[in-house]
């Protein structure tokens, strides 16, 4: 079925309450004047600051009797210390709620100074381990709006932060479920300057959400149709996402597979991330496209596992070759489409850390949603065939 411009555009409150469409960014300050809000804090990343659709957000704001501030002290991998500087200028201002503005990292930080804007302490008292969550007062949560820019992290719709902690160079998730933002203003028009590469590493990212939480060994038939869904939108729009990145349609159902995916992870992530997350922290690399790369080496460990059901969600998604090694060539297909590098090695990540971050991978909290349970020296040993380019 193809749908129109017209029609990919309405509200949905699954998980949470979303405004979607071209041209909806114009409701931020409707939406922020919705939730109490009289002085927001945007929050958004240095790259984005100066452009238009910053400014607009202000002026929507201003239109809706609001006094917007903007917040861009931002890292591309967000640390301890940006929440830190956001929530001092959030309180010393007097803000009664944030604008959660942009990709991945502008969201996360967003979230994670709204959470910390009423807290006591450190952001890293809270990292998702054990009840850290529970000793959150959640009446210190700021309500959120949350406008993303990109199609990859679906930040937007999720329940946490991942924060990096530049003292002990590891990425933290921060955990609290009022950090879901109460509206979302998903307007696919953002997206349209996205680069190329950034438009493929972002979309790269959005699929392996949607296919680490269906490989995910955890129950959650929900969840896991949805994940289905979202690898078959990727397919069929992420290509001319990146080749014609004026295409609304592609970019709509792109945002959507985004949001798809972060939906879909409540299912468990994998070995992807558990990697990921080590090695952003360690080399300061963009995070989609680690999951890009790292894909098919994680893919192939898992084989004996997932060999059934990814056959399964070939056939789904309209594969010739409805089965694992079909699946597996669509991958390195669709990377070698996009340009994605086929190794660590293009990001100058070489094996001088392999053990640690063997070591690293199995105390992130992703790695038990793999659906094998690796030890530290099997992640090093798939890190490794990621380095040097072994797919055997």
């Amino acid at each position: 079925m193809s749908l129109s411009i017209e029609q990919l555009s309405g509200n949905w409150n699954y998980p949470t309450a979303v405004r979607f469409g071209v041209g909806r960014a114009q409701e931020i300050g409707a939406a922020c004047k919705e939730l109490g809000m009289k002085k927001p804090l945007l929050v958004t990343d240095p790259g984005l600051a100066g452009l238009p659709m910053i400014s607009d957000a202000v002026a929507s704001c201003k239109d809706a009797g609001l006094d917007c501030g903007v917040f861009s002290n931002i890292k591309p991998n967000p640390v301890g210390e940006n929440v830190g500087d956001g929530v001092a200028i959030y309180r010393e201002n007097g803000h009664d709620g944030v604008i959660a503005f942009g990709g991945g990292s502008g969201l996360d930080a967003a979230k994670a100074i709204a959470l910390m804007a009423g807290q006591a302490g450190d952001v890293f008292d809270y990292e998702d381990v054990g009840d850290n969550w529970a000793q959150v007062k959640p009446e210190g949560v700021a309500p959120i709006v949350a406008v993303p820019t990109t199609s990859g992290t679906g930040s937007e719709v999720g329940r946490a932060s991942v924060i990096t902690d530049a003292a002990n160079h590891v990425k933290k998730i921060i955990f609290h479920p009022k950090m879901m933002p109460s509206i979302v203003v998903a307007d696919p028009e953002l997206t349209v300057g996205l680069p190329a590469h950034i438009t493929a590493a972002t979309g790269m990212d959005a699929l392996s959400h949607n296919l680490e939480a269906y490989c995910s060994p955890f129950y959650h038939p929900m969840a896991e149709g949805i994940a289905v869904e979202g690898i078959r939108l990727v397919k069929e729009y992420l290509p001319t996402a990146v080749n014609d990145g004026t295409n609304l349609i592609a970019r709509s159902q792109m945002m959507i597979a985004s949001t798809m995916g972060a939906t879909a992870f409540q299912r468990g992530l994998g070995g992807m991330h558990a990697l990921a997350h080590p090695l952003g922290a360690l080399y300061d690399a963009h995070h989609g496209l680690l999951n890009a790369i790292l894909m098919p080496y994680v893919l192939i460990r898992n084989r004996p596992e997932i060999e059934t059901r990814i056959a399964r969600l070939s056939s789904f998604i309209g594969l010739e070759e409805a089965n694992f090694d079909g699946f597996l060539s669509w991958v390195l297909d669709l990377r070698q489409q996009l340009n994605i590098p086929n190794d660590l090695g293009a990001l100058n990540i070489g094996d001088e850390k392999a053990d640690l971050v063997g070591k690293m991978a199995i105390k992130d909290p992703t790695a038990g949603g793999n659906p094998i349970a690796l030890t530290a020296e099997e992640y090093t040993e798939v890190f490794l065939k990621a380095v040097k380019g072994d797919l055997d």
